[in-house]
């Protein structure tokens, strides 16, 4: 949308005059996400697991990730910004999703040479721009009334200490257990100084949300800003369905922690992550700034839970078939060296698939509410399929 709702183009002595320039505030409203992987539609394309082949569970295709204007590249190499991203709410609301998988912060390249915008106004010379200053940009000619947030994981290294627990899974036996919550590389992230430093990095990206909607000339009423935290991956260890005695739980169910890895990584690291995106909005202080509590969204749904299972474990033919959102997982399966060959990107393990992105398009849809965004607690309410296709989810 380039022009204001109700503008036109006047015609004077045979001379088309230029229609203009949209207002910031004027015109269709606009959800925007912003942030790291959590919310860019990260292994979107995904509708549950299977060992049996990709055509079982493939969702969106090849395509998925592309967000160029003619749906032929990513506009930033791995972002992953897919097609089932939460920003897309319809009903008359435009979505846009500037997130990037990998995101921090502050904007930087990562070790194989991907760019990754932060919440920030990084600019250089070829173009390249840091979130913050992206949704400014965006916002000065459009409509936006919420911007959607997920920002924080990465400051804490996730994909690191996910890496630390499967390494330390299957490099040890079940007599003799290594566990990653005791790793340096792992509980370093956890120090009390390292906890405060990064609820004050979340805090400052929040503030510069606020400083672009003011510099594209927003005042606090016209918008929101809706902080999510994140959700509960993998269940405790007394909730999985695989023994930890073998090595099953990797190579069938993707999901190698120990179940003292897996109870830390839900009572302390989910709750010490979450507890610092909370701490930060609540030190920005901003009537409107909300949380939107993801915890314990995909509870009954997560990955090697023992209420789902396999495409193949549960009798289905494949993704589509009736049930299939209640009877598989919403999170992508954790992929090592069972990439190469296929379509899989190791970055995608441990996000919200097909069905968890929906879902929690459904819960963005409550936060918006109908352009009076709100905050609130996500969660599954019904089995089932609402009318647009999305698990059925209850914002209270």
């Amino acid at each position: 949308m380039g022009i204001f709702a109700g503008s036109i183009t006047a015609v004077v002595g045979g001379m088309a005059l230029p229609a203009h320039a949209a207002s910031p505030g004027v015109g269709t409203p606009v959800v925007v996400t912003v942030g790291d992987s959590y919310i860019s539609g990260e292994a979107g394309r995904w509708a549950g697991n299977s060992n049996q082949g990709e055509s079982y569970i493939d969702a969106l295709g090849s395509t998925a990730y592309y967000d160029n204007a003619t749906n032929s590249a990513e506009t930033i190499n791995r972002c992953h910004r897919s097609k089932s991203d939460e920003a897309y709410i319809g009903g008359g609301v435009i979505g846009l999703d500037l997130a990037c998988s990998g995101a921090k912060t502050s904007t930087f390249t990562d070790s194989s040479g991907y760019f990754k915008p932060g919440i920030d106004f990084y600019s250089d010379s070829s173009g390249r721009e840091g979130q913050a200053l992206m949704l400014q940009q965006y916002a000065a000619s459009h409509n936006v009334k919420m911007v959607q947030l997920s920002i924080g994981g990465n400051n804490f290294n996730f994909a690191s200490i996910i890496q630390s627990c499967v390494v330390d899974f299957l490099t040890s036996p079940s007599w003799w257990p290594n566990y990653c919550n005791d790793d340096s590389s792992v509980a370093s992230n956890f120090t009390s100084a390292n906890v405060t430093n990064q609820t004050n990095a979340i805090a400052g990206a929040i503030r510069n949300i606020r400083t672009a909607m003011s510099n594209a000339g927003y005042t606090d009423s016209m918008y929101t800003i809706v902080t999510q935290t994140y959700p509960s991956p993998v269940p405790s260890g007394s909730g999985f369905r695989y023994s930890q005695s073998g090595f099953t739980r990797q190579s069938t169910g993707g999901c190698g922690f120990w179940n003292a890895d897996a109870d830390w990584a839900n009572s302390t690291a989910l709750g010490t992550i979450n507890g610092s995106v909370k701490n930060a909005v609540a030190a920005v202080g901003a009537t409107n700034v909300k949380v939107m509590d993801l915890a314990s969204a995909f509870n009954g749904r997560r990955l090697c839970e023992n209420t789902v299972g396999l495409v193949e474990e549960k009798g289905l033919s494949s993704w589509k078939s009736a049930g299939a959102v209640d009877q598989t997982e919403w999170i992508n399966q954790i992929r090592t060296v069972s990439t190469i060959g296929s379509d899989y990107y190791i970055q995608e393990s441990l996000h919200p698939n097909y069905w968890g992105q929906l879902a929690l398009r459904d819960c963005v849809r409550q936060a918006y509410n109908a352009g009076s965004p709100k905050g609130g607690t996500c969660n599954i309410s019904a089995t089932g399929l609402n009318s647009l296709g999305e698990p059925q989810m209850l914002l209270h």
